[in-house]
């Protein structure tokens, strides 16, 4: 192995002994010589932390270290601090890649000198699995390339709600330089959407990406329905970190196309989030009015679903959801939500 190996792979660890080996054999499988794998565990109360001693100590390829925990935005770049790769990626440890994952997405860094690669995902649920890809072309795609096939529908393809590139650091490979800019400044604390914070803004500044339509990335999902799950009312404070960071590190002035985009995106989320949100809060009727409001009045949120037109949103209950928070309409928001 070189000094600066190829490529670096940061699994961030935490409670996942169930998981931890699957993922662990799959990246130890890997049909690529020059890589170096980075554990990190944060703070594991499970077993995981001794299984990643364990894999460290018969593989070289894997290092192990050990913090406090921290969340997963600490434990990244814990893990980037402690990488020599010229190129970074990252595998979430409850997830798993197939064989020639980086095998394949380093040769398109040998063949193009890509800033980024990219490639598609498989959701795998309990019942079945399903693939996730872009609506690109395979290719390499330079940057007046970019600047005119992918930047105006990266965030946003056209279809309520399908992303022209999703999120996940997880199925791209970055040149390490882009993330030393914009991992570091995804809070520590954000529990939502720290994938965006940084993977766009590192989008946005390459010059050059490789998009590979091939899915490697196993994504291990949820079957069960997101709007039907509880969640707490920090997650509006979360959604609220989450707007202003995406909107205060993507620059719309150099590229005007991403501000409508974000306004679609910010409408996606609070749609995602309200009513699981709203239907689990236990304060008083009018306390419930009194956040809806606010959450109504938030600058960015106000300005997005006033821009968005409802009839380009999905589901009859989104659309009447969304004119709601439009038009501050919190009785006739409740009853929706229970009907």
């Amino acid at each position: 192995m070189s000094t600066s190996p190829l490529l670096s792979i940061i699994v961030p660890v935490y409670n996942v002994e169930n998981y931890l080996c699957q993922c662990l054999d799959s990246l130890l499988a890997q049909n690529l010589s020059d890589y170096e794998i980075i554990l990190v565990d944060d703070g594991s109360t499970d077993n995981s932390g001794t299984i990643c001693d364990q894999y460290a100590a018969l593989h070289s390829v894997f290092q192990c270290v050990h913090k406090p925990n921290g969340g997963l935005p600490s434990a990244r770049k814990y893990g980037f601090e402690a990488s020599r790769g010229q190129y970074v990626t990252f595998v979430d440890s409850d997830d798993w890649v197939s064989s020639d994952m980086y095998c394949r997405m380093c040769q398109a860094i040998h063949d193009t000198q890509a800033d980024v690669v990219v490639c598609d995902y498989i959701a795998a649920m309990p019942d079945r699995e399903e693939v996730c890809t872009t609506p690109f072309s395979t290719g390499f795609y330079d940057k007046a390339r970019l600047e005119r096939e992918v930047y105006p529908f990266m965030l946003y393809s056209g279809v309520f709600y399908k992303y022209g590139l999703a999120p996940s650091l997880c199925n791209k490979i970055f040149r390490r330089k882009l993330l030393c800019r914009h991992l570091l400044h995804v809070p520590n604390d954000v529990v939502v959407g720290e994938d965006a914070m940084a993977s766009y803004s590192c989008l946005l500044e390459a010059d050059s990406i490789f998009i590979l339509k091939e899915a490697f990335y196993y994504y291990r999902s949820n079957a069960s329905s997101v709007s039907h799950q509880a969640m707490p009312s920090r997650r509006l404070q979360d959604n609220h970190k989450l707007f202003q960071t995406l909107h205060d590190v993507i620059d719309t002035t150099a590229y005007p196309c991403m501000e409508r985009q974000l306004d679609y995106y910010f409408v996606y989320q609070c749609l995602l989030t309200y009513p699981p949100v709203f239907r689990n809060m236990t304060a008083s009727p009018a306390v419930q009015k009194q956040i809806f409001c606010e959450e109504c009045d938030f600058p960015l949120l106000q300005k997005a679903f006033a821009h968005i037109p409802v009839k380009e949103i999905t589901g009859i209950h989104n659309k009447l959801y969304a004119l709601c928070i439009r038009y501050r309409l919190f009785g006739a928001f409740r009853f929706f939500l229970q009907h």
